[in-house]
């Protein structure tokens, strides 16, 4: 979805890709708020669907959507009222601030609507369901693609909105996907009920586990205001190249590594709920060999190809130069972020969420910025910095992750959380 929006961007121009990718670092906000308030729910859910502890997963998972949906406003109403100075910050051309804007009011305002849909989503996905959330994106990102095709281009009798169509088709198909969402859990077609939120504990636990995984992820965004400047600095085609790397290796690579995530997340929580300790072990071991052999695959792929991967997203020489190294890049550190992910997910089903944070804010994002700053601009390297930014973060991000999952403490701690709010007993 967001490589068709990409792909009908660069049709208008780089000033266009890049002011989706200036706009979409704001709209990320909603997306890591609702991913780490869905951790909360995936990590609690799992644990107790694997303990039994149905009435708790319930509670857990209701009190989850309402406060997410609560949380969306306050991005809903500063995206509305404030995208010019929101982007102007960067230093981009007028053209790309008068593109971007209208595409984050947008966006952006729909961030309660994001927000369900990511919760609703973590929360079917604990309890071992991860059809149904994958019905929901699928059926949306369908409507998206047709919209952002049609109203972007303006195919047949639609009109040719450009940016603005592209805008109206991510919007319309985050609200289609709340509903979905609602509708699947206020019905039979899955165990969840909804209930009247009552025990205080679950929520503490939500925004214990949820807040650090959503500071992870908003640090990562934070950097990427700063790196974004850089970046534009080195030209609006290096950003553009940059956008264009980072969606190519999402598109092909991305994947495996969310998903295994996921599933790492739900196999360790539910075996903790279970106290199968063993098979959380092999489990995660598993999903690691057979996260790297495909990421491996896929990346193989990725460089042997990627001046044609590059060419889809337009024709400027300039941005087509850049972008086949950018996806060069990215491929191989991909197979570093698989890995990472892997465990990471493994330490969130255990309700650790802190040090995944710490290994993405200093091994991730922190580095990353440093080393193109300190290379690119200070050394005057340029380019080449970020190149061996991206690849040193994802080597160092991988060692934190690998070395704490090896120790037991968050183990321990999972086990205590549980007992806390009854989900087992204190044995």
């Amino acid at each position: 979805m967001r490589t068709t929006d990409l792909i009908v961007a660069g049709i208008f121009g780089p000033a266009a890709i890049a002011a989706l990718g200036l706009a979409n670092l704001y709209a990320r906000i909603a997306l890591f708020t609702g991913i780490g308030i869905g951790t909360g729910a995936l990590s609690l859910g799992s644990q107790d669907t694997g303990s039994g502890a149905t009435a708790n997963r319930d509670e857990a998972i209701t009190q989850a959507l309402i406060l997410g949906f609560l949380a969306g406003i306050p991005l809903a109403v500063f995206a509305v009222l404030l995208p010019r100075p929101a982007l102007s910050i960067f230093g981009a051309s007028e053209e790309v601030i008068a593109l971007g804007a209208p595409y984050l009011a947008i966006v952006l305002g729909t961030a309660p609507a994001r927000h369900v849909t990511l919760i609703g989503e973590r929360s079917l996905q604990g309890t071992g369901d991860t059809k149904t959330p994958m019905y929901i994106r699928g059926g949306s990102n369908v409507v998206n693609i047709l919209g952002t095709v049609s109203l972007g281009l303006g195919l047949g009798p639609v009109p040719r909105l450009e940016v603005v169509g592209v805008a109206l088709s991510t919007a319309g198909a985050n609200v289609l996907a709340a509903l979905a969402v609602i509708g699947v859990l206020a019905t039979s077609r899955t165990d969840v009920d909804l209930v009247r939120p009552r025990d205080l504990v679950i929520m503490k636990q939500i925004v214990e586990i949820g807040t650090p995984r959503t500071v992870q992820g908003l640090s990562r965004t934070a950097a990427s205001f700063p790196l974004s400047a850089i970046l534009v600095g080195f030209g609006v085609e290096v950003y553009a190249a940059y956008q264009v790397g980072r969606r190519v290796s999402q598109q092909l690579t991305g994947p495996v590594a969310r998903s295994l995530e996921s599933v790492s997340s739900i196999q360790i929580g539910q075996a903790l709920g279970a106290e199968k300790l063993e098979e959380m072990r092999f489990n995660t071991a598993a999903l690691a060999s057979l996260g790297l052999l495909l990421t491996v695959v896929l990346s193989a792929g990725m460089l042997l190809w990627s001046e044609s991967l590059a060419r889809v997203f337009g024709d400027d020489q300039a941005t087509l130069a850049a972008a086949a190294v950018f996806i060069q890049v990215f491929a191989v550190e991909a197979a570093l972020r698989t890995l990472s992910r892997v465990y990471a997910g493994a330490l969130q089903g255990g309700s650790d969420t802190i040090k995944p944070f710490l290994a993405e804010l200093f091994g991730g994002t922190g580095l990353l910025l440093a080393v193109t700053y300190v290379g690119g601009v200070l050394l005057g390297y340029g380019v080449v910095a970020a190149y061996v930014g991206i690849i040193l973060s994802g080597v160092i991000r991988l060692l934190l992750v690998f070395v704490w999952y090896r120790q037991t403490g968050w183990v321990e701690a999972a086990i205590d959380g549980m007992e806390a709010r009854g989900s087992i007993g204190d044995n």
